[in-house]
């Protein structure tokens, strides 16, 4: 059994997540809102105290800085990235990369590596963003999470899984632009986690992969739990 400490995990769709904690903060990871999964109910937020964001693709970070500026909350992103929004006028940026760690209140955010590409879109141009990246992610009650971001799978995933040892993975399984069914499946056993929320699936046609293909390509690990929200469900 997942034990949650009070905190509170919502799937906006796509990657994107709410992440509620018992002492009432609000993250956001890659906030999507304005996609064609978000429910309306979810495209907008009484509080946001931090955004994390793992790339600078659109269906990730097209309404960072729109949320930014409408919340001012502390956004956390790779130093490139963190760069182009501090451009952009968003007010609290806090860049890092890969190994660091940063506490907002009582949450502790430790970016990792994800293996993928990332860039912007910026007035018709394709901006370097930096890498991309994924976040593990300390709720309060020692909750321990791990947004993979968009990504292949790598072998390192199981020095995270050592180093970290997160309760819950929040892992894509769309194919085409990451990870499928197949790879997701051995990220599981790289990484030792028992419960699973998949990601970055069924948005588009091209985006194939399915909690039912993940459960069956990981029917070997013993003790599993696959969460198949959907958008707008929550743990917690």
């Amino acid at each position: 059994m997942l034990e949650l400490h009070g905190n509170k995990i919502t799937w906006l769709g796509h990657a994107g997540f709410r992440l509620q904690t018992a002492s009432g903060a609000v993250v956001l990871i890659d906030p999507w809102v304005s996609g064609p999964t978000c429910p309306e109910n979810l495209k907008k937020f009484d509080r946001v105290d931090l955004i994390l964001a793992t790339h600078g693709h659109s269906d990730h970070f097209a309404d960072v800085v729109a949320l930014a500026h409408r919340h001012k909350p502390k956004v956390i992103a790779i130093f490139e990235t963190a760069r182009w929004l501090q451009s952009k006028k968003v007010s609290d940026v806090m860049p890092m990369s890969k190994g660091g760690t940063q506490k907002v209140a009582d949450v502790e955010v430790t970016m990792v590596h994800a293996a993928h590409s990332n860039s912007i879109e910026d007035d018709g141009k394709i901006i370097y963003g930096g890498e991309p990246a994924g976040f593990v992610v300390t709720l309060p009650g020692g909750l321990r999470l791990y947004h993979a971001g968009d990504t292949n799978l790598f072998g390192d995933m199981r020095l995270i899984g050592e180093l970290y040892k997160s309760q819950l993975a929040l892992l894509p399984i769309g194919d085409v632009y990451t990870m499928g069914p197949r790879e997701a499946a051995h990220a599981i056993r790289l990484l030792g986690v028992k419960h699973v929320v998949p990601m970055h699936y069924g948005t588009f046609p091209l985006l194939t992969g399915t909690p039912a293909a993940l459960q069956s390509e990981a029917k070997d690990v013993a003790v599993l739990e696959i969460h198949a929200l959907r958008p707008g469900e929550s743990l917690g």
